[in-house]
């Protein structure tokens, strides 16, 4: 519980929390966030079942890919690989997905993908930096499977604006998925399925704060607790007052054929 608890201990826990991998549950009873419907990590694990060769790029910690390969064992694809570009996180996830047969590969977000043209027949991504449309179609074969969420625009927008200010348009639209939409069909793909949902958040202390702007980077770039103390102060003093800090998060999934095969 977190009721009556001073400012200088919330922030110093939010800020003492470990920030590798994608695994959430530390904010267990201090944050909450509503699910996309169509649950992502069930529906990779059934496409993962009918694979012969899969990839996961920017797989964070390999926390999905794993949950989605436990409901598949033994029907599972002969060939596996994750691609991660944190350090912290290549580690974590090898330690984790290794057990699994999987091949986690140390590349950056931003570069060539380490696989051969027609490689794999399924490649997921769950919340990618940047989807780079055109590796995505060089390494699936033909009528192979793109399935991934994305994170939609204005994600968590309220706690951003919060910090930041009033974001322009062109920031707030970063991530729509017309925009996604045509990028991929612009590197040949075709979209067979896309779907959106936007999603209440709540953030019920502020240590939550702390440490979902330290997990989640490019929310707020270069925060500190020492540049926002003021913000934080403020918001401690609106939570214990008025109750849970309410956002939205925007997810996007993108269900995309190459064609051919």
């Amino acid at each position: 519980m977190t009721v009556n608890r001073t400012f200088e201990d919330l922030v110093a826990e939010g800020a003492a929390a470990p920030t590798d991998g994608w695994d959430f549950s530390w904010f267990e009873g201090r944050a909450t966030e509503a699910r996309p419907s169509w649950g992502y990590a069930r529906s990779a694990g059934e496409r993962l079942a009918r694979a012969e060769s899969a990839l996961d790029i920017q797989t964070g910690g390999g926390e999905v890919l794993d949950f989605a390969l436990g409901g598949v064992e033994p029907a599972r694809p002969g060939v596996l690989a994750a691609t991660e570009g944190w350090p912290p996180n290549v580690a974590k996830a090898t330690a984790l997905l290794r057990p699994r047969g999987v091949v986690v590969v140390a590349a950056p977000d931003d570069a060539p993908l380490p696989f051969a043209e027609a490689a794999f027949d399924l490649v997921l991504s769950r919340h990618p930096v940047r989807p780079h449309w055109d590796e995505i179609a060089r390494v699936l074969r033909p009528g192979g499977t793109y399935f991934a969420q994305h994170v939609g625009p204005a994600s968590v927008f309220e706690l951003v604006e919060y910090f930041l200010g009033p974001q322009p348009e062109e920031v707030r639209g970063v991530r729509d998925a017309k925009g996604e939409r045509a990028g991929a069909e612009a590197a040949g793909l075709e979209v067979v399925g896309l779907r959106a949902e936007r999603l209440r958040m709540e953030f019920r202390d502020v240590g939550a704060v702390v440490h979902f702007l330290r997990k989640v980077v490019w929310m707020v770039p270069a925060f500190t607790v020492e540049a926002y103390e003021p913000q934080l102060r403020a918001l401690y003093e609106r939570i214990e007052r008025e109750g849970p800090f309410v956002a939205h998060s925007s997810r996007h999934l993108f269900d995309i054929r190459r064609p051919g095969g």
